[in-house]
C-alpha cells in the first residue's frame, strides 16, 4: 500500500510573492522526491482568529495521509533534503527544534504535569495521522488568552516581533504536554545518522522582508541554484485548499 505524504504551506491572501515564488519551486521540487502532495491552504477556517490559526488546518487535513509535513512559506529547503520520515517512528513529531518552554510560556496544569519543557518550533514539523493532536485547536482558551501566556524573548522585542505570532508554537507546545506526544528535532536526527554539519535549511523569522528575500537570493547562489524553476508546477499534485 502507497504511503501517503502532505506537504503543507499557508499561503492566505497571497503571502510575499517575491519569497513565495523563490520559496515554492524548492517546494514543489521536495514533494516530487519524496512522493507527497503539496497542499497550499488559500482559505480562512477560523476567521475569527488571527491567520496563523489557519495552521490548525492540518488537524483534519491531515487525516487524509499517513505523513504530514508543515513548513512556514518562507523556508528555503536544499534539493539534497532527505524524506525524514524514513528516520521517523510514527508515533513521534518531529520539530527543527525546540526551545525551553519556561522561557516562553506562562505554565498550566498540562506543562506542569507532562515537566518535559518543550517548547515547539513550528516552521518545520512532521508529524503522522497517529499524532495530529499536535494541531489540535484549543477548546478551553481563547486567542487572547494564549496571547496573555506568551512571553517575547529580548531579541523577538527587539525585531518587533508580535505575541501574536507565536500563538501556534503555544498550542503545538501545549498540546504536546497535553497528550503527551512524543517529540524529536531534526538536529537530533542528522546526530544519529552522523549528517549534523549538514544544512539543508534557510529559515529566518525576525528578518524584514525585503532583506529576507535578498538573504534567500545570497542562500540560492551559495547552494548553486537557479530559481525561480517552476518546471514541475504541472506535475507534483498541488491542491489549494
Amino acid at each position: 500500500m502507497r504511503v501517503k505524504k502532505a506537504i503543507f504551506v499557508l499561503n492566505i491572501n497571497g503571502y510575499q510573492p517575491e519569497i513565495t515564488e523563490l520559496t515554492f519551486p524548492l517546494f514543489r521540487k521536495y514533494a516530487q522526491k519524496i512522493g507527497a502532495d503539496f497542499n497550499i491552504i488559500t482559505e480562512r477556517k477560523f476567521p475569527n482568529n488571527d491567520i496563523e490559526y489557519e495552521r490548525l488546518q492540518a488537524y483534519t487535513l491531515g487525516e487524509n495521509y499517513d505523513w504530514n509535513y508543515f513548513f512556514d512559506a518562507d523556508t528555503l529547503i536544499h534539493p539534497e533534503l532527505f524524506d525524514v520520515t524514513t528516520y521517523l517512528n510514527k508515533n513521534t513529531v518531529l520539530h527543527s527544534g525546540v526551545d525551553r518552554a519556561d522561557l516562553r510560556w506562562t505554565f498550566d496544569e498540562y506543562f506542569l504535569r507532562d515537566g518535559r519543557n518543550i517548547g515547539s518550533c513550528n516552521w518545520f514539523t512532521v508529524a503522522s495521522n497517529w499524532c495530529l493532536d499536535l494541531w489540535k485547536p484549543p477548546e478551553d482558551l481563547t486567542e487572547e488568552e494564549i496571547v496573555s501566556r506568551i512571553c517575547l524573548t529580548n531579541f523577538e522585542r527587539l525585531h518587533g516581533v508580535p505575541a501574536r505570532h507565536l500563538v501556534i508554537d503555544f498550542i503545538t507546545s501545549r498540546n504536546v504536554a497535553r497528550y503527551g506526544l512524543k517529540v524529536t528535532t531534526f538536529a537530533d536526527m542528522l546526530k544519529a545518522l552522523g549528517r549534523e554539519t549538514e544544512n539543508y535549511f534557510f529559515h529566518e523569522y525576525t528578518v524584514p522582508k525585503q532583506s529576507k528575500v535578498e538573504r534567500i537570493k545570497k542562500i540560492l547562489k551559495m547552494w548553486k541554484l537557479d530559481l525561480p524553476d517552476n518546471s514541475l508546477a504541472h506535475e507534483v499534485p498541488e491542491i489549494v485548499v
